[in-house]
C-alpha cells in the first residue's frame, strides 16, 4: 500500500472484546500523509500492544501524546458500557465505539485511508479502507491505535479496582482469569460486569 495515497492514514483496533466485566475500547490513530516519514522514524518497530509490557505501553503512549502535540498525528480512543453490551451485543458496541472515535478526529473522508485490525469494518461511505489480519503487527497506524486503545483502557479498569477492589481489575483487567471467577462467586457481580458474558456463572 503506497502510504502517501491519502492525506490522512487512520488505523484501528479494538481491545477488551473478551473480558468479564468494563467497557469495550476502540482507538483511533490518524497519521497525517506529509509526516508518515517522521512518525515512523519515531516508532521504528511495529509491535502488537499485546506483546508489550504495560510500562512499554505506557511509554509508547506518552510517545504517541508528544507526536500529537506537534501536530504529526491525532488519536482518539471511544467506550461502549457493558450495559450496551448486554442490551444490544458486543458487535453493535464495538461498531459505535468505532464510529465515534472516527467521528472525534478530524479529517476528509475522501482523502482517509482507514486500516483496521482484525474482523473490523469501517462505515460505508469509508470508500478507502482495508481490514487486515494481525494488522497491529503489520501497519504502524493499527499498532499505534491498539496502544492508546490498551492503555486507556487499563486505566478505566484500574480506576474501577479502587471502587470495587474485592474483584482485582487492576491485575486481570476484567477478564476471565481464575481469581475473577473466584471474586464473583464470593461478592456477585457489579454494574460493570457484562450479565451476557455470565449467565452460566450467576443464576
Amino acid at each position: 500500500m503506497k502510504k502517501r495515497a491519502s492525506k490522512y492514514i487512520i488505523g484501528i483496533d479494538e481491545v477488551g472484546r473478551g473480558p468479564l466485566a468494563g467497557p469495550v475500547a476502540v482507538g483511533a490513530v490518524c497519521i497525517y500523509a506529509e509526516h508518515y516519514k517522521r512518525v515512523s522514524k519515531l516508532f521504528p518497530v511495529v509491535k502488537d500492544s499485546k506483546k508489550l509490557t504495560a510500562k512499554k505501553r505506557d511509554e509508547w503512549c506518552e510517545k504517541i501524546r508528544e507526536a500529537e502535540a506537534m501536530g504529526f498525528l491525532s488519536c482518539a480512543v471511544s467506550f461502549v458500557s457493558p450495559s450496551v453490551i448486554d442490551k444490544k451485543g458486543l458487535s453493535y458496541a464495538v461498531h459505535t465505539a468505532l464510529e465515534t472515535s472516527l467521528n472525534a478526529i478530524e479529517h476528509n473522508v475522501n482523502e482517509t485511508k482507514v486500516l483496521l485490525d482484525g474482523g473490523l469494518h469501517a462505515p460505508l461511505h469509508y470508500l478507502h479502507q482495508e481490514t487486515i489480519i494481525k494488522g497491529d503487527e503489520k501497519e504502524l497506524s493499527i499498532a499505534l491505535a491498539s496502544i492508546v486503545a490498551k492503555v486507556a483502557r487499563d486505566a478505566k479498569m484500574v480506576l474501577l479496582s479502587k471502587k470495587f477492589p474485592a474483584y482485582g481489575f487492576e491485575k486481570h483487567k476484567g477478564y476471565g482469569t481464575s481469581a475473577h471467577y473466584a471474586a464473583i462467586k464470593q461478592n456477585g457481580i457489579t454494574s460493570h460486569h457484562r450479565k451476557s458474558f455470565l449467565k452460566n456463572v450467576v443464576k
